[in-house]
């Protein structure tokens, strides 16, 4: 692990899901619970429910409307939003996330939690885990209508927020949206090496892995 320039950054710039949340969550939601729940209701079997979701789900990776509860919701006739109240005990934090935020916190770095999240899962997520203090900015990017992969999403990012890009760290586990915030001019990036806690280690290709969010602060002293 090469140890992060913190001299060089003021922001913080973090994803929810899989870097500060376990993914466990949103792989049992997305690949089990509603393959059952859709096969319930429409009386047919789970293998038939799942051979029409998976392509389904996967023709919009990347886009807004695969993080939007709401496009589901109307798409499959199934309310996304209790379907996820009622699975919420499933939701966690990432091994030492809090105390991480913590850290940065103490040292006088502003973190600004940049998730793809629709702001219903968002609230649920948030009544779940109490990360919202240890944020000083929290951000969807179905505010402004383009995915974290779209170079207008952080346009608009910086639009909203004063932060230099070439002073700033920025942590996700999805590859894609790495390199598009790269393109952007991000200048500190790291990848998550397990989002899911019950998952393999991921390839993160060309970017440097986080095992541990502490790992990343060790070298980081308070104010």
């Amino acid at each position: 692990m090469q140890h992060l320039p913190w001299e060089n950054i003021d922001t913080v710039l973090l994803d929810m899901d899989g870097t500060l949340l376990d993914l466990h969550f949103d792989n049992f939601f997305w690949l089990r619970y509603l393959p059952e729940c859709y096969a319930k209701k429409n009386s047919i079997t789970y293998a038939e429910a799942e051979a029409y979701l998976q392509p389904l789900l996967a023709s919009y990776t990347g886009q807004l409307n695969w993080y939007c509860v709401e496009f589901w919701s109307q798409t499959l006739d199934l309310p996304i939003k209790q379907m996820k109240q009622d699975t919420s005990e499933l939701i966690g934090l990432r091994a030492n996330s809090d105390q991480f935020l913590n850290r940065l916190q103490r040292a006088g770095k502003r973190c600004v939690l940049v998730t793809n999240a629709h702001r219903d899962s968002l609230n649920i997520k948030l009544e779940k885990v109490h990360l919202a203090p240890l944020l000083d900015v929290i951000v969807s990017s179905h505010d402004y209508g383009y995915p974290k992969e779209d170079q207008r999403f952080w346009h608009s990012l910086s639009e909203q927020i004063d932060y230099q890009p070439e002073r700033s760290l920025f942590i996700d586990d999805s590859l894609p949206v790495l390199r598009s915030a790269q393109g952007y001019g991000i200048g500190h990036l790291r990848a998550v090496l397990q989002p899911d806690s019950q998952g393999p280690d991921k390839n993160c290709e060309e970017f440097i892995a986080s095992t541990d969010l502490l790992n990343l602060v060790s070298n980081l002293e308070p104010q």
